[in-house]
């Protein structure tokens, strides 16, 4: 933080845990309202500004969608808000999620089979590049 209570994009960055090229592509998208500029041309970062980045970046590990990060800033910002609002988006990401374990469990599954048929041995025949080889799409 500087003099004037700012951060640089590479101070913002340290303090929020979000790459700089990330604060820039959420700038770009809108999820970040674009900054002010210090005299010399930089992005001036505020203490809010961070603080509204490291939200994000536990949104994103939380593995909300930018959309949805984007209702939950709104939320977030809105002290009238009612936290059903909240707890909705909330079961709508752990649906997402159950959905994509459900998936990864499926492909885990088959590809569990395709390993257990494969002897691993000095010969060339494999079940895995056989199943890959056949173009299921």
């Amino acid at each position: 933080m500087d003099e004037k209570g700012t951060f640089t994009i590479g101070k913002a960055s340290r303090a929020s845990g979000v790459p700089a090229k990330m604060i820039r592509y959420y700038e770009d998208i809108g999820l970040l309202a674009p900054v002010s500029r210090a005299p010399n041309g930089y992005r001036a970062y505020s203490a809010e500004e961070v603080h509204n980045l490291k939200f994000i970046r536990r949104g994103r590990a939380l593995g909300f969608p930018v959309s949805r990060i984007r209702d939950l800033l709104a939320l977030w910002r809105n002290h009238e808000r009612s936290s059903s609002d909240v707890k909705k988006i909330a079961l709508q990401q752990i649906a997402e999620l159950e959905k994509k374990i459900a998936e990864m469990e499926a492909l885990k599954r088959t590809l569990q089979q395709l390993a257990d048929r494969c002897h691993g041995n000095s010969r060339p025949e494999c079940p895995i590049l056989d199943d890959l080889a056949e173009n299921k799409s």
